[in-house]
């Protein structure tokens, strides 16, 4: 699944792989943010050989099961939304989706009614 054109220069980091792992493409952010493993030269590795224990674990569970997994960090004092989740081509589960972006340290929250 090809990152598309309104995507590559989006300024979150959103990376794409099927369903067992591959890394099928990622925008020119995600490029950026994991330059020092190889940025593009990604594309065609599998995820997993990308994390450590136990977050290895964890997103091959992921993979499998095919449920969202969404959670904030903080690295190096920036704090990002991470959000992995299943995407799907005719209705057939193809493999995941990480999308990758900066937030605030405080965000406005609102309770809609």
């Amino acid at each position: 699944m090809p990152i598309p054109d309104w995507a590559k220069e989006f300024p979150g980091a959103i990376t794409v792989c099927d369903r067992d792992g591959v890394i099928l493409d990622m925008n020119d952010r995600a490029a950026q943010v994991f330059a020092a493993d190889g940025g593009r030269a990604l594309i065609g590795r599998n995820v997993l050989d990308c994390h450590p224990e136990p977050a290895r674990t964890k997103l091959r569970a992921l993979l499998e099961s095919g449920t969202p997994n969404v959670y904030t960090i903080e690295k190096k004092g920036v704090h990002k939304l991470i959000y992995q989740a299943p995407w799907y081509e005719n209705g057939e589960y193809r493999g995941f989706v990480e999308l990758s972006l900066e937030i605030p340290a405080a965000m406005p929250h609102f309770v809609r009614g």
